[in-house]
């Protein structure tokens, strides 16, 4: 986690801090201009041997991020895997959305809320969306939805709030098991550009030539199409509940 950190900071030096962000992700501000030389290409990697399913970065996101009940941002789905001659397995799969380079849910927005920010993510002006959910729709990760307390589109933003003032995004910073690793994929010295070379990585849905900026380590062949689904965890509809009614 250190190193993650360094090497996030030692990136995040090169980028103006824009301002105020939307509710529903950022609006203009998001493609803040860059200081003079190279803009980071944020990206993540999510090392699966090391995740084990303890949903800090589910419950840390919805806290940093204020996500309505019943809504995710990010969450890990937890599987059964069946291997013939082998014993099943319980295997992790944390989801969020994969800022793609070619995003689906760009070109269906009828009024333009859906941009992508010159460091990467795939953000949405909460000032422009009309709640359509076309996005929704064209999104082939299911890691959109529609806001119900805003009426926008909402989903994972990187947390640029806190990258652009020098932090990691909040499910990287309480990451148990130090699976997720975030940083500037232009950077060959950064950890998530070392990961990528160091190991063979796998994304999800690799037929949709989507060409995301989630990279998975030591993922089954048999889950890169798993992307549906109910989460593992839920928050409690009592807000007064404690965490052992959680189930």
């Amino acid at each position: 986690m250190d190193t993650n950190r360094r090497g996030f900071l030692g990136a995040v030096g090169r980028v103006t801090i824009g301002a105020a962000a939307s509710i529903a992700g950022a609006g203009e501000a998001a493609e803040a201009a860059a200081s003079p030389g190279r803009a980071p290409h944020w990206g993540m990697v999510v090392d699966l041997r090391k995740c084990i399913g303890c949903q800090a970065c589910t419950v840390a996101c919805i806290m940093e991020n204020h996500v309505p009940e019943d809504a995710f941002r990010t969450h890990v789905s937890v599987y059964e895997l069946v291997t013939d001659g082998q014993d099943p397995a319980m295997v992790m799969l944390p989801r969020l959305c994969n800022h793609c380079d070619d995003p689906p849910c760009l070109p269906v927005c009828p009024v333009e809320a859906t941009f992508k920010a010159e460091t990467g993510e795939v953000l949405v002006d909460a000032s422009k969306c009309v709640g359509c959910a076309y996005c929704v729709q064209a999104c082939p990760y299911d890691a959109r939805f529609v806001n119900h307390e805003t009426q926008v589109a909402d989903k994972c933003t990187f947390c640029i709030h806190r990258t652009r003032a020098g932090l990691l995004p909040a499910c990287v910073e309480t990451c148990v098991g130090g699976a997720r690793n975030f940083g500037d994929l232009n950077d060959p010295e950064s950890p998530v550009s070392k990961l990528l070379a160091a190991h063979p990585v796998s994304v999800l849905r690799p037929e949709m030539h989507t060409n995301p900026n989630v990279y998975y380590i030591g993922l089954d062949e048999v889950l890169d199409g798993r992307v549906t689904g109910e989460a593992a965890w839920h928050p409690p509809f009592d807000p007064g509940a404690s965490v052992a009614e959680v189930h």
